[in-house]
């Protein structure tokens, strides 16, 4: 670990020059998101009853959906074009590894710098969702670590596809036809029960959907024992999995 984090500290350098291009989707996009969505169309959707979703205010309902999704987001963006960069185009990683870090090293360096990453977002977005009142329990505070676990849990099995591949288009297939499709219908904007019986059990399956229900009864305060239990086991799983997968693959990618 200690040669991870001088992997590590190569990022942490290298944002001090570029946080300034951060500041949209750290900053802006909680306070847009909740602004248009939760308070403007969730009027519409509260009209008439302030138990609309679930029984609680819409925007009660989306914020933690929301928390979850953006984590997924950015840990994604993190693990795919600078994945690429650090490969082919600036060749950072090879940089690295002709000092005495190793490709481990490397790996576990960048994936703590996309988990720091992430938790920065979620931290903001939770400060914003109390400026909203949107934080009705005490629990969540509990919703930043699982947030960070749902963003860690996608960054690293996409790590591990991003070594293998040689140019970017795949990543503009893996939004377009995964991480959006997620966002959408994972139980983020509405509840999965409104979809019909089998998308229904394929949101359940879905990664996004195992954060989102997790952030959501930690915020709203409707904890479920096992099946919350039963949430974070799936993300750390796939965490694991995914380190494990990028192992394989950042070796072979990177071991000439």
């Amino acid at each position: 670990m200690p040669l991870a984090l001088r992997a590590y500290q190569y990022s942490l350098l290298a944002y001090r020059r570029t946080w300034r291009g951060s500041l949209t989707t750290t900053f802006l996009y909680p306070v847009l998101y909740l602004a248009a969505i939760g308070v403007g169309l969730g009027h519409l959707i509260d009209h008439g009853s302030r138990q609309a979703v679930e029984g609680v205010p819409y925007i009660w309902f989306l914020a933690p959906g929301l928390l979850a999704g953006t984590a997924m987001q950015i840990g994604t963006n993190e693990s795919t074009f600078p994945v690429m960069a650090g490969i082919k185009w600036l060749k950072t990683y090879f940089a690295m590894l002709a000092t005495p870090l190793e490709v481990t090293d490397v790996l576990y360096g960048h994936l703590l710098w996309i988990v720091t990453r992430v938790a920065l977002a979620s931290g903001v977005f939770l400060a914003v969702m109390t400026a909203f009142h949107t934080v009705p329990s005490a629990w969540a505070a509990a919703a930043f670590p699982a947030a960070v676990l749902t963003g860690a849990a996608f960054a690293a099995p996409v790590m591990a596809f991003s070594a293998t591949q040689e140019t970017d288009q795949s990543f503009i297939m893996l939004f377009r036809f995964v991480i959006v499709p997620l966002f959408l219908f994972s139980g983020t904007f509405f509840p999965v029960t409104q979809l019909p019986g089998w998308l229904q059990v394929v949101a359940r399956c879905t990664p996004l959907y195992q954060g989102v229900s997790l952030c959501r009864a930690l915020v709203l305060g409707r904890l479920e024992g096992w099946y919350d239990l039963g949430h974070a086991g799936y993300l750390v799983l796939m965490l694991v999995a995914g380190v494990l997968a990028a192992r394989a693959t950042y070796r072979r990618r990177l071991v000439q």
